[in-house]
């Protein structure tokens, strides 16, 4: 280990779709020569090491690669689900956390057997380690894990504030219109931009939300680092970046991640894994015997919850549209009893042309030729990485920018068809599934994906946007 290597720390958030971006940004960044320390919380750590076993990425011996762990603030018997969020985020901040971290620098910056640390790079909702650094005299830059028209859309929670739209007056505001009141003052957000669109921690009476306060004080202090960067490309958020330019100058747009990741030599990216279930690789084999372009891909990410009544509404709009389908059901997906739903009657119906997974290998899912659209909770990572494979999205946002990204996919990027959120019903799940797999719009919809394919693989290679802002950022961290 060379002694004046720059050392770069990672901190993710801890949940599952900021971990990943965040590791494949380490991979890419140690392949360039920097000492990489990933910090994860005790409980993170845990899962890792439960979903992996003997590919824990805790592993000794990793040249120039280091872990370290914090806590975070919650008891170990809380599930940290989408409904702990608050409680989550109001701990991370706490002085535990905070204490553990500034331990954990000093002692790295101690040590004689790795070099001093160059630069932080934080995930943005991590933001209480812009303080720590700042006392301890170490720059920070920031992760911002979502789509950057959903961090524009964030951008605007203080000026909804002024503008007498936050709080909102009522519960009848949910439902009477309210929520269709433009946000037209934002240049780089698209035409027909509505409070609907907007992360979905502005649906509240409470002016003193957590979630609305944690997101807010995030994007105020993604403003005082030295700088920002996107997991997108210039060719598909450019307006968006150069609006959000105009409040924080330094930006280093370097996505699409995983196609990055594919520029460099495979024996050079070492082979760590960031996921909290176990993968089951048997769906590839079972993708394996289907014709090209012939299967629904159903996965609604890391964080998002079903009630029963809605996954019975899924599992009887997929059966009765009569095509292959691969369905992720992770544990954790639905609150109640699901088993009585997708019951024996269930799954003869669906028999030799349905597959049920707990989880899966999602970007090697999105590569294979047999998947034809994906049904999606439009997570940034999620829609990012199957646009790049020129997979078309039926889109069911959940929550947070998920609608944002939807609006995007649907309306300017044009790959996507929108279910609406919330209520499931049959009827609408088979039609748009048999539009997008036999109509004229899902043809539409799979030439528009191929297209940001192809700019996306653009973005990735040697002289493309994202490449030159890579070295950028690493010249700037050298």
């Amino acid at each position: 280990m060379a002694p004046n290597k720059p050392h770069i720390v990672c901190l993710p958030a801890p949940l599952q779709g900021h971990i990943s971006p965040m590791m494949k940004l380490a991979k890419l960044l140690h392949s360039r020569g920097f000492y990489i320390t990933m910090i994860l919380t005790e409980f993170d750590v845990a899962r890792l090491a439960t979903s992996l076993a003997a590919e824990s990425p805790i592993q000794q011996g990793l040249n120039d690669f280091g872990f370290e762990t914090i806590p975070d603030g919650l008891p170990p018997h809380n599930k940290r689900g989408v409904l702990d969020l608050p409680e989550l985020a109001n701990s991370i901040q706490g002085d535990e956390t905070n204490k553990a971290l500034k331990s954990v620098l000093m002692r790295l910056n101690a040590s004689s057997h790795i070099p001093s640390i160059s630069a932080i790079i934080s995930d943005i909702t991590m933001f209480f380690a812009l303080g720590v650094g700042k006392e301890l005299g170490i720059p920070m830059l920031g992760l911002c894990t979502t789509s950057a028209c959903g961090m524009l859309g964030y951008l605007q929670y203080d000026e909804l504030i002024k503008r007498g739209l936050f709080p909102l007056k009522d519960e009848s505001c949910l439902t009477n219109g309210f929520l269709d009141t433009p946000i037209d003052w934002v240049p780089g957000l698209i035409k027909g931009t509505t409070m609907k669109h907007l992360p979905t921690f502005v649906r509240t009476m409470n002016i003193d939300d957590t979630m609305f306060n944690f997101l807010l004080a995030t994007v105020r202090n993604s403003s005082t680092t030295e700088g920002l960067i996107f997991n997108t490309f210039y060719e598909l958020e450019g307006e968006v970046l150069e609006e959000i330019k105009t409040k924080i100058p330094n930006l280093y747009a370097i996505g699409p991640l995983s196609l990055l990741c594919k520029q460099v030599i495979e024996q050079e990216l070492l082979p760590l894994r960031s996921n909290f279930w176990k993968e089951d690789t048997n769906c590839i084999e079972w993708l394996d015997k289907r014709s090209p372009k012939s299967v629904i891909y159903v996965n609604y990410g890391s964080l998002a919850i079903l009630t029963s009544d809605q996954l019975e509404e899924f599992a009887w709009g997929l059966a009765n549209s009569k095509q292959p389908f691969l369905w992720v059901i992770r544990p954790g997906l639905v609150e109640e009893e699901f088993g009585a739903i997708l019951n024996n009657k269930y799954r003869e119906e669906i028999k030799g042309r349905g597959l049920i997974s707990g989880w899966c290998p999602q970007e090697k899912v999105l590569q294979h030729p047999s998947i034809a659209v994906f049904l999606t909770h439009c997570g940034w990572n999620s829609t990012l990485e199957s646009m790049s494979d020129g997979v078309p999205l039926i889109c069911w946002p959940f929550f947070a920018e998920q609608q944002t990204n939807c609006l995007y996919a649907c309306h300017e990027w044009r790959v996507g068809v929108e279910m609406e959120e919330g209520t499931v019903r049959r009827e609408r799940v088979e039609e748009v599934v048999r539009e997008m797999m036999e109509g004229e719009k899902g043809k539409e919809l799979r030439r528009k994906a191929m297209e940001w394919k192809f700019k996306a693989e653009a973005a990735t290679r040697p002289g493309g946007s994202s490449h030159s802002n890579f070295d950028k950022l690493v010249n700037y961290l050298m």
